[in-house]
């Protein structure tokens, strides 16, 4: 069992920066995929972003692509969303997410393929 907790949400300005956070217990966290996925209100959750056990693999959604970096620390056990040049259709609750796929170079961005999810952290972009 893998528990996320997410933070580091908040309100910025268009063209402002935030970084998300997601802690890990339980499990071994390197076995894991590790994606961020986002949900507006009125609206489906939308995959944003995956990093594979190693770090060495990332796959990202169009809309962030250049603005949106993934990292994780194995060590720290943390997954962080680095989120620069923030627009105001990034506003949605984001979501930490972990896939067991150990070893893998397969980043899944369908949210029915993580095992386990955190609660969400709200990020509000005003215009």
């Amino acid at each position: 069992q893998v528990q996320l907790v997410e933070s580091g949400g908040g309100l910025v300005q268009a063209g402002g920066s935030l970084r998300l956070s997601c802690a890990a217990s339980g499990g071994t966290f390197s076995s894991y995929v590790m994606g961020w996925f986002r949900q507006a209100p009125g609206k489906e959750r939308e995959f944003v972003a995956a990093i594979n056990w190693s770090g060495g693999s990332t796959n990202y959604v169009d809309s962030v692509k250049g603005r949106f970096t993934i990292s994780r620390d194995n060590g720290k056990r943390t997954v962080a969303l680095q989120m620069n040049s923030l627009k105001p259709a990034d506003t949605a609750v984001y979501y930490c997410a972990a896939d067991y796929s150990p070893l893998t170079a397969v980043l899944h961005t369908a949210s029915r393929d993580y095992d386990y999810w955190g609660q969400g952290t709200q990020v509000t972009v005003s215009s």
